[in-house]
């Protein structure tokens, strides 16, 4: 006994290896669009790491200029700093040095100072002596101070930017 023939049996056949053929494009379709997502997420990775390279370089590049910035800042006012500190320093000694002179000269120094001031202000200048060496006068509304602090304070004052030279290489 042979079984019987089902008339449909090429039909199905037919939509089975149709079926398959599907499944496997459909497949095949689904591989390749999974490699071209991969690929493109892995160029948009590698876009985004490289922009991130060169924003972290530019950071460091804008933090290494702000520090040196800041350290030539510094630098700049511990200069100014000991300039002030030396210039000080020099302002006393010449103070002191003035006074050493005019308490050698005694008397002396004191009349050449006192001709000085009534050279600059007339005869009927009032001359006083200062307490550190040299002297003031006054008339109506004049001063002069010849007074060793003064006297030292107006030499250095003439040196003007030639003081610079003083820190300055030798």
């Amino acid at each position: 006994m042979t079984a019987p023939v089902d008339e449909l049996d090429p039909v199905r056949a037919e939509l089975l290896r149709a079926a398959r053929a599907a499944a496997e494009a459909t497949l095949d379709h689904a591989r390749t669009g999974a490699a071209d997502t991969l690929l493109a997420a892995r160029t948009a990775a590698e876009t985004v790491l490289a922009q991130a390279r060169r924003l972290g370089e530019a950071d460091g590049a804008e933090e290494a200029d702000r520090e040196r910035v800041r350290a030539a800042q510094e630098a700049w006012e511990t200069e100014l700093v000991v300039r002030a500190e030396v210039y000080a320093a020099l302002r006393a000694e010449v103070r002191r040095g003035v006074r050493r002179a005019l308490a050698r000269e005694g008397v002396a120094a004191r009349s050449h100072l006192a001709d000085v001031a009534r050279a600059a202000l007339g005869p009927e200048a009032e001359i006083t002596a200062s307490a550190q060496g040299g002297v003031t006068a006054e008339t109506p509304g004049r001063r002069v101070d010849l007074s060793a602090d003064a006297l030292a304070d107006g030499a250095l004052d003439r040196l003007g930017v030639r003081a610079e030279t003083l820190w300055g290489p030798p």
